[in-house]
């Protein structure tokens, strides 16, 4: 694999953020790239200035055409981004516009898809809050539904570890069911640090209190009534609390000795704000517009002129050599961060394709999804696909979500059709059981029957082990929950 091949499947794998900071470094070591200051709307117009002002020189017509290890070298650049990606062209007019696309009718094209091995990334960061979440949330559930919700009341955690937004605001915008937002924050609650996810301060010393096992009925209230500590009003707590002086001011040490911004402790900065990578609308007809954020694309030009000018006055061959070196290099770093953007918005747009019912009808209605399912859709390597769907998001009418949120397991139709997302099948076994009376309670081969009416192929130990991560007992407890209730 070439250094070039190598930075084209690093470049694809960058945040946006990580991104700009890798452009400026190119910017900074390579004399032949120059920041296209040029409105996001009409990239090309900018590219077709700088090209005719190269042009307006004759002694740049002359070096550009003569200088047969020049020509040798762009056609080795231009063959071996062929290799990498045969959909693409070397030269600007075939160069399709890659800003907009409707996902219906999306184009088919291979990008990076050679296989590779693991190489060094040049971009070096300390672990964040939301990286130090999500690992303990995939150890925590292999739940999808969970995951998806998960990931998503991740991200809305600010850098002191809050989650400001409200779980059923949160529930109604992802069509989810309002105690599956509940139960997926609770399972967030226990994670490192302790206190993190909390929607206020008082819930915060709570769930740090209560890990201590210190949350007795006096510190409960010591705790509903913190705005009298911040205020001095001790005789209020000794009221509040029912206890003594003493005890009371053996809380107030207690809690403050508690963190009040957990989130702070861990990773050591604020976290960034996250800019979408692609944003999908509805257009007119119904269908969805899928749409590059210009903000997020750093754009280049390389400077034809000036290394004219710079070839022309070279002298010796080590001169030489360096300055082909890098105008090569800066002409593979215009090509790439294109092709980049690209292929973002097939992978983007095929997944908008796939998981339009979602975007309608909220999370019940994900469909199955994976890698494959989209590289052979798109004609691309599942190693692009997976590299695209990393560190990039989505903003859609529902929210931000990273590309990878969109790819669930699914479970066989039972009458050979379109098969069903493992999420969408634990929704309708919820729905089956939360529908129950005590004079109808559901055992699981009943389910099963249910729902092989219903087309749904699954097994009675899949229902079993969908229930228990749902945190729903055997039919056995439940009929006997329901007589305890009754009585």
């Amino acid at each position: 694999m070439t250094p070039q091949l190598q930075q084209a499947i690093k470049l694809l794998q960058l945040s946006n953020l990580e991104l700009v900071d890798f452009v400026a470094s190119q910017l900074e070591e390579n004399p032949f790239l120059e920041r296209d200051e040029s409105p996001p709307e009409a990239p090309d117009e900018r590219r077709g200035e700088a090209q005719s002002e190269a042009k307006e020189t004759p002694q740049a017509e002359v070096d550009l055409s003569d200088d047969k290890s020049l020509k040798d070298a762009r056609e080795s650049l231009d063959a071996e981004y062929e290799d990498v990606d045969p959909g693409a062209s070397g030269s600007d007019a075939a160069a399709a516009d890659y800003r907009t696309n409707d996902w219906a009718s999306a184009t088919s094209g291979r990008g990076f898809d050679s296989d590779d091995r693991a190489f060094d990334e040049r971009l070096s960061k300390e672990k964040s809050l939301a990286e130090h979440l999500t690992e303990q949330l995939h150890v925590a559930t292999r739940d999808p539904a969970q995951l998806f919700i998960g990931a998503y009341l991740i991200d809305l955690i600010d850098e002191a570890g809050y989650l400001r937004e409200s779980l059923p605001v949160i529930a109604e915008r992802l069509g989810a069911e309002l105690v599956e937002v509940e139960q997926t924050h609770t399972l967030i609650t226990s994670f490192d640090p302790c206190g993190v996810g909390a929607r206020d301060l008082k819930e915060c010393l709570k769930l740090q209190l209560i890990d201590a096992d210190r949350f007795d009925p006096a510190m409960q209230a010591f705790i509903e009534n913190i705005e009298m500590l911040a205020k001095g009003d001790l005789k209020g707590l000794i009221r509040a609390t029912a206890a003594d002086e003493e005890d009371v001011r053996e809380m107030i040490a207690e809690v403050r000795a508690l963190t009040p911004k957990p989130g702070y402790a861990y990773g050591g900065g604020a976290v960034q704000a996250i800019a979408p990578d692609v944003f999908v609308r509805q257009s007119p007809d119904g269908g969805w517009k899928v749409e590059l954020n210009s903000d997020t694309l750093p754009r280049v030009l390389v400077n034809q002129r000036y290394y004219a000018e710079i070839s022309a006055a070279s002298a010796s061959d080590k001169d030489k050599s360096f300055v082909l070196e890098q105008f090569a290099n800066a002409n593979w770093l215009a090509k790439s961060l294109d092709q980049r953007a690209r292929t973002i918005l097939k992978v983007a747009s095929e997944i908008v394709r796939q998981q339009d019912a979602f975007l309608v009808h909220g999370i019940k209605h994900l469909r199955p999804l994976n890698l494959k399912i989209v590289a052979d859709a798109i004609e691309m390597h599942e190693s692009t696909v997976s590299r695209v769907t990393s560190n990039k998001y989505m903003a859609t009418p529902r929210g931000l979500f990273e590309l990878k949120y969109f790819f669930t397991a699914s479970i066989a139709s039972a009458s050979g059709g379109e098969a069903h997302s493992a999420e969408a099948v634990r929704h309708r076994i919820r729905e089956l059981i939360d529908a129950e009376t005590k004079d109808c309670v559901l055992s699981d081969d009943k389910i099963v029957e249910i729902l092989q009416a219903e087309g749904v192929a699954i097994a009675r130990r899949t229902v079993a082990k969908y229930r228990e991560t749902l945190n729903i007992p055997s039919s056995v407890q439940r009929r006997r929950m329901m007589l305890q209730t009754a009585i």
